[in-house]
This record gives structure tokens, C-alpha cells and sequence, in this order.
């Protein structure tokens, strides 16, 4: 290892140098059979799993250049560097500063390699390629090729080092999820549901997560995707909990649901058929079936009891590598209708079914599974009982 300024190379890094030695090279095997010579890889999540590179500073520019043949290159901000060298094994980096023109010098480094009239691909499928750079490296390079879901392919199931980094994440989103139940009680604020949750997690070990908590309470909870405004508690509210935990960039993600006083029959009706819904999807993970037959299961739960148009959505979708905005890789895979892609040993997923009456209130219960070779692994350990509080 070398070092430079007392920061050695890949001392921060999430996996040894032998894991992402053998991503390059699945990588580069996915370039073969799709006829590129080389890739630019700018999503932060797709540029993590190949090298270990994780920054907040991903708003600015940075990309790995991977071609087939000859060692990968991270163009990056000079800013980044001493990350860069704390967190990856690439021995290489071209360094751009705040007066270049990042897609200028991109384009420099690819000419310099000898890729310019190659075939470049581009994984076109992230947040962060904005159209004005993919435009303009598409007038500097001629034609740029479609390389999205070369680097996603790969990490739609995890190696048992990734696993392991679930199973931990696990860990602190329970610790989140049982404090922020705790602080279910009249008079306190979703504010003080969502600082226990945090607080609790972040003690338990989560780094920042890829996406804030969804907590909110009374008719509020009726709104999909609510996040909490300082809302009072009283008798007779719901509350909605939903929230994931990070470590090295692998999310967990849990919900729960819980009820200050007596709740409504249709509120226990309904999360009745959410637990059912979730326990049949939960028993249909199964390695070679659909997955589509998970959704499919619980999609049936949900309309024998009436419920179909308040649920309208998959039941679920791959956990792993996330930066904000999401945490989740819902973007790679599914459990939805039509998903034809086999459930395979390793897979992640979140799987959230939940009820609303919108404008009234929400229910739902979740958990986060890894598919095994004969099932799947619950990672969660919280009670998935609609907690009942006293008024």
C-alpha cells in the first residue's frame, strides 16, 4: 500500500481489494457480450460497487472510465482525491480542478487512452448524468453507447461480504424503529418520533442514510410519503414509521404502524391484510420462481379482501448500494407484475405492503430479505403488530 499525506491507499475501503478485482472483471465480461470497448460509469452507486469510491461530494462531476483492456481510470475533483485514495485500490486518477471543464476533460483522458472512434458506453440509467453532459460528450465522441444495466446485472445479487453489510444495517434499523415506536405517545411531535429513530440508529452504528425517514401521524399519515412537520400527537391518531439504515452504503429498510387508543375496525382490518399479504409474499420467495410471483401472491391477499384500490403499487424492490435520493435500487429490480427475472441466492429486497385510506390514515408493516437457497432470510427482528399505545 502506499501513502500519500499519512492517508493510505484504500484504509477507509467497505470490501478487500479482491472483491472489486472481481467486479472489474465481471464488468468487463458484461462489456465483451455487449460489444463496448469501454465504460463511463458515473452513477455514485454503480462507481461504489466497482471501486469503493463514496463521497456526499457526488454532486460534482466524477466518473470511472473502464475499458476492456488497461487499467480503469477515476476522473475526479481535486477536492475528492485524498477520499478517492482512502477508499479505493485504483492506482490510477485524473484530477480536475474548479477552473476545467469537467466533460472537457473526460474527453481528454479518453483521447489520451486511445478510445475516441471505440466503442464508449455509458450507464444512461442513474440520477446524476444531467443531459447537458451526456450531450456533450455525445458531440465530442460521435455516438455514445448504451452500456446501462451492464454494472446493475452484477449487483442485483449480493456476494456474502455485501450480505454480511445488510445483516449489520439490519441491526441499527431495528434499533431506529423500536425507539421511534417507543415515542408514540400523546403530546410528543413526529419531530420527537423522528430524532429517536435517528438518534437511535445512528447510535447503533448507521452512517447517513440514502433517504430521510417517512414518519407522519393523525390524517397526515393518509398522504403517501409523508415526512414529519412538527405535528402534536393526541388520542385517536395513527402513525406511520418507515425508515432504513446504512452501513458502508448497504440499506436496510423497515415499517411500522402504530395507534394511539382504540383504532378503527376498518384500521385493524386492514392491516390484518397487510400482515397476510406480507407472510404469503414472504412464502412465495423461492430461488427460481418469478419475481412477479411474490407480487402476484400478495396482490391476491389484497384484492379478495377488498382492497385493491388502495394498493396500487409493487410490493417490492432490491435493497443494497444507495446514495440520496433513494434507499433503495428499486431502479435495478422489482417484485411487481410482469418481472420476469428469476429470484436467484443473494438477492435483497424491501417488501412493504401497505394500506390507506388517503387523507385518513395509513397502515403497513415491511420487512427487508435476503433470497436463500431454499427460502428467504428475514433480517428484521421488530414486532410486526400494529402497536396499540394508551390515549
Amino acid at each position: 500500500m502506499t501513502a500519500t499525506a499519512s492517508v493510505v491507499q484504500g484504509q477507509e475501503s467497505a470490501f478487500p481489494k479482491a472483491e472489486y478485482d472481481a467486479r472489474v472483471v465481471r464488468a468487463r465480461q458484461g462489456l465483451v457480450a455487449a460489444g463496448l470497448d469501454a465504460m463511463i460509469v458515473t452513477g455514485p452507486e454503480n462507481i461504489f460497487y466497482l471501486t469503493g469510491q463514496q463521497t456526499p461530494g457526488y454532486y460534482t462531476f466524477q466518473a470511472l472510465v473502464l475499458p476492456v483492456e488497461g487499467d480503469p481510470v477515476f476522473v475526479i475533483r481535486q477536492l475528492e482525491y485524498f477520499n478517492f485514495i482512502a477508499n479505493t485500490f485504483l492506482a490510477d486518477a485524473a484530477i480536475y480542478q474548479d477552473t476545467d471543464e469537467p466533460v472537457r476533460f473526460l474527453v481528454g483522458l479518453i483521447e489520451a487512452k486511445g478510445l475516441k472512434g471505440k466503442r464508449v458506453g455509458i450507464d444512461k440509467r442513474g440520477w446524476f448524468l444531467p443531459i447537458a453532459t451526456y450531450e456533450a460528450l455525445a458531440a465530442a465522441l460521435g455516438t455514445v453507447h448504451d452500456a446501462a444495466g451492464v454494472v446493475e446485472k452484477l449487483r442485483m445479487v449480493k456476494s456474502p461480504l455485501e450480505v454480511d453489510k445488510l445483516v449489520r444495517a439490519a441491526t441499527y434499523v431495528d434499533a431506529g424503529m423500536k425507539a421511534g415506536l417507543a415515542t408514540v405517545k400523546p403530546g410528543n411531535t413526529e419531530n420527537d418520533l423522528v430524532a429517536a429513530m435517528m438518534s437511535a440508529a445512528i447510535a447503533a452504528g448507521s452512517e447517513y442514510m440514502g433517504m430521510e425517514p417517512l414518519v407522519s401521524s393523525g390524517p397526515r399519515s393518509g398522504v403517501p410519503h409523508g415526512t414529519w412537520k412538527r405535528r402534536v400527537m393526541q388520542a385517536g391518531d395513527p402513525a406511520f414509521l418507515e425508515m432504513a439504515a446504512c452501513h458502508d452504503r448497504y440499506h436496510a429498510a423497515l415499517m411500522r404502524s402504530a395507534w394511539i387508543g382504540t383504532p378503527p375496525a376498518e384500521a385493524v382490518e386492514m392491516m390484518k391484510v397487510c400482515q397476510e399479504a406480507l407472510a404469503v409474499a414472504l412464502d412465495a420467495v423461492r430461488p427460481g420462481e418469478a419475481c412477479e410471483v411474490p407480487h402476484i401472491a400478495c396482490q391476491k391477499v389484497i384484492d379478495a379482501a377488498g382492497y385493491t384500490d388502495a394498493f396500487r403499487k409493487r410490493l417490492g424492490y432490491s435493497v443494497g448500494i444507495s446514495f440520496a435520493p433513494d434507499w433503495g435500487e428499486g431502479g435495478i429490480l422489482s417484485l411487481n407484475a410482469g418481472v420476469k427475472t428469476e429470484l436467484v441466492p443473494g438477492m435483497a429486497f424491501h417488501l412493504p405492503p401497505a394500506l390507506r385510506i388517503y387523507g385518513r390514515f395509513t397502515v403497513g408493516v415491511s420487512e427487508t430479505i435476503v433470497v436463500t437457497e431454499t427460502g428467504c432470510r428475514v433480517l428484521g427482528s421488530v414486532d410486526r403488530a400494529l402497536l396499540l399505545v394508551a390515549a
